[in-house]
């Protein structure tokens, strides 16, 4: 198994348990599915970086992955 593809079954197994809790997960501001935001991670040649986003007891309702642009 190459580098990348270990990485991208590790992004994928962590999202895969985020999103089984009911989290709702998203990419440049568009629901997606663990796989998309895995393969963005891995495949594009940007950063991306989470934020986690709780609700007003303080549990994790979202995450979302934004693109990082580096100036």
């Amino acid at each position: 198994m190459t580098q990348s593809a270990k990485k991208a079954a590790t992004i994928l197994s962590s999202l895969n348990s985020i999103s089984n809790k009911g989290i709702t997960l998203y990419l440049n501001g568009k629901a997606a599915t663990p796989a998309e935001i895995a393969a963005c991670c891995v495949n594009d040649k940007v950063s991306y970086m989470p934020d986690y986003v709780m609700d007003d007891e303080g549990a994790l309702k979202e995450v979302r992955y934004d693109k990082v642009v580096f100036k």
